[in-house]
């Protein structure tokens, strides 16, 4: 006989609870924090809130990696608690408009690249060379970025550069402000080193591709067999 009295078990999704205001850390510090603003006694409130920032910091250790991280810690509290608490914080409450501000906007520089198989970044580095005091330092850096300039002329040129090519690109992208010292010399090119375009993945020579090619004839006796 069925049992009209049986509860019936009904699940609780959380599209039908409350929105969680800083969602990663779950569902029962929100329940802490809840219960945190019922407590009347105020310096158990703040006792159980430093309890609660404790609990925070430990499911959150990524927050270690911020500068002053305890800062943030209270702010989040208070995030949660919807800027309803009133505790002794070591530090200012946040005001709520703070959640609305707009990030500052990051400076991009919309000039075109000159020279595109050598980026933008090689550009600033020439921009900082420029303005360097001539000397051995000076010749240091235009030749290690001489030889950079090389290795991505060649991943997207496949046929040898001279020098003298590379030497020529530095004057000219500095708007001349460089001169390339008289006698200068690069390393020669490693012959063995494989220079590929961004997102290839060229078969490496060597035992892994030795050992494909003696199981491809391994195949082909069976099948001719």
């Amino acid at each position: 006989m069925e049992n009209k009295n049986t509860d019936t078990c009904k699940l609780l999704y959380n599209t039908e609870r409350v929105t969680l205001h800083v969602p990663e850390y779950g569902r029962n510090v929100q329940k802490m924090v809840d219960y945190l603003k019922t407590i009347e006694d105020r310096d158990k409130r703040n006792e159980q809130a430093r309890a609660v920032v404790k609990v925070m910091e430990i499911l959150n250790p990524a927050v270690h990696l911020q500068e002053d991280y305890e800062h943030k810690l209270w702010d989040h509290l208070y995030i949660i608690a919807g800027f309803d608490l009133d505790i002794d914080s070591p530090y200012p409450a946040p005001a709520p408009e703070s959640l609305h501000e707009r990030p500052q906007v990051v400076p991009i520089k919309n000039k075109p690249i000159k020279a595109t198989h050598y980026g933008r970044n090689i550009e600033s580095i020439i921009d900082l060379i420029a303005e360097t005091e001539d000397g051995e330092e000076k010749t240091a850096m235009i030749r290690s970025l001489a030889v950079y300039m090389r290795q991505q002329y060649l991943i997207w040129n496949k046929d040898s550069v001279a020098d003298e090519t590379i030497f020529q690109d530095i004057e000219k992208l500095s708007d001349y402000r460089i001169k390339v010292p008289e006698g200068l010399q690069l390393s020669r090119i490693d012959m063995s080193q494989n220079y590929s375009r961004p997102g290839l993945n060229p078969v490496k020579s060597g035992k892994g591709q030795n050992m494909r090619q003696k199981n491809n004839m391994k195949l082909r006796k069976q099948h001719n067999k």
